[in-house]
């Protein structure tokens, strides 16, 4: 199925994708002893953590100590223009190479940004990347990097990692994908996506670790005062989205849910913030999913509770208040209506 992407505007239908190689290619080696190669695309208002923290430890890595020699790694940005590319924090890049062959990498790394109904690359990236795909080069997108790789009609068949901040975007936009929301990135043959900010770094660092070594990629971390260098399946910081629906009303208001734990709104404000009449999201959350606007929230502020006892040593008192809760007897008296245990119980437990 052509991939689609909707603007306010208008829907754009994209070029499938070429076929798919049978397995990545082994990594060639590059002059001298440079053992991983990487080519960037910034996409317009690219975020600027994700890319510095992906450069990051490809620098460290490739050389003794923090003195950035590109002996071990090398990495470069490309452009079609070699125009300055600005970030969403306006600091601009200025770009080092022409596309030219994507051969000459060993990955090619899009980092994307804020999405915008402009935020799709031009047409000589896609011919780009649909080259890079057609050679065997491993594709990889950071943050909603993931976005422009569809677009450009190179994930169909694969798994793909969003953040769960952007999941209800992925979803609007994008047709005939399961995005994951619960992992800090996702490795599925020849394509690689991560959910952004530091997760970006943990992706690079995985990369050095399968390429260069296992020590110049914790040496990486620990230098940018990362403990320890975390693996594809660790769960995202933010809260996974358990609801599915394709419902726009719906996963707006989710999404608006997410973004307000700690200092819940009434489903009156949610529906008034949203456009909408109470009634009208009640009727729409009923028919997706089979509850209340109210008890999807509480289910959600739950889970996050759950999650932050079982992976944490917060006090309990504390995590209430992050969550929603008045106080850590009102998280309590829900938490054992739901899971039949209090959340002291929980945490003694070990579960």
């Amino acid at each position: 199925m052509t991939p689609t992407y909707r603007t306010k505007a208008r829907t754009m239908s994209l070029a499938p994708a070429l076929p798919r190689p049978a397995a990545p290619r082994p990594l060639r080696r590059q002059p001298g002893d440079v053992r991983l190669s990487v080519g960037f695309i910034l996409a317009k208002r690219f975020t600027l953590c994700a890319f510095a923290n992906f450069v990051d430890v490809l620098r460290l890595a490739a050389d003794e100590g923090d003195r950035s020699r590109p002996i071990l790694c090398n990495w470069t940005v490309l452009s079609d223009t070699m125009e300055p590319v600005t970030s969403s924090c306006g600091i601009s890049v200025q770009p080092k190479e022409r596309l030219g062959d994507p051969a000459r990498f060993d990955y090619v790394v899009v980092i994307g940004g804020l999405m915008e109904d402009e935020a799709i690359l031009p047409p000589s990236y896609h011919r780009f990347l649909h080259d890079a795909a057609a050679a065997g080069v491993p594709l990889v997108g950071v943050c909603t990097g993931a976005f422009l790789l569809h677009q450009a009609g190179l994930l169909q068949g694969y798994r793909c990692c969003v953040s769960w901040f952007h999941h209800a975007d992925f979803l609007e936009q994008f047709e005939g994908l399961n995005p994951v929301t619960d992992q800090i990135f996702v490795v599925d043959r020849d394509r690689l996506t991560c959910s952004g900010g530091a997760s970006s770094a943990h992706l690079a660092a995985y990369l050095v670790d399968k390429h260069v070594g296992r020590a110049q990629a914790s040496k990486s971390l620990h230098i940018m005062i990362i403990d320890e260098a975390l693996q594809a399946d660790k769960p995202q910081p933010g809260i996974t989205m358990d609801f599915k629906t394709r419902d726009p009303m719906v996963l707006r208001a989710l999404l608006m849910m997410q973004q307000n734990i700690e200092q819940p709104f009434t489903v009156a404000e949610i529906a008034r913030r949203i456009g909408h009449s109470k009634r009208q999201l009640e009727r729409h959350f009923q028919t997706a999913l089979g509850t209340s606007p109210q008890a999807a929230f509480l289910d959600m502020r739950l889970s996050l509770a759950h999650h932050l006892i079982t992976t944490g040593d917060r006090p309990i008192s504390q995590i209430a208040l992050e969550c929603g809760f008045c106080d850590s007897s009102h998280l309590s008296r829900m938490f054992r209506r739901r899971y039949d245990q209090t959340p002291q119980a929980l945490r003694q437990s070990g579960a």
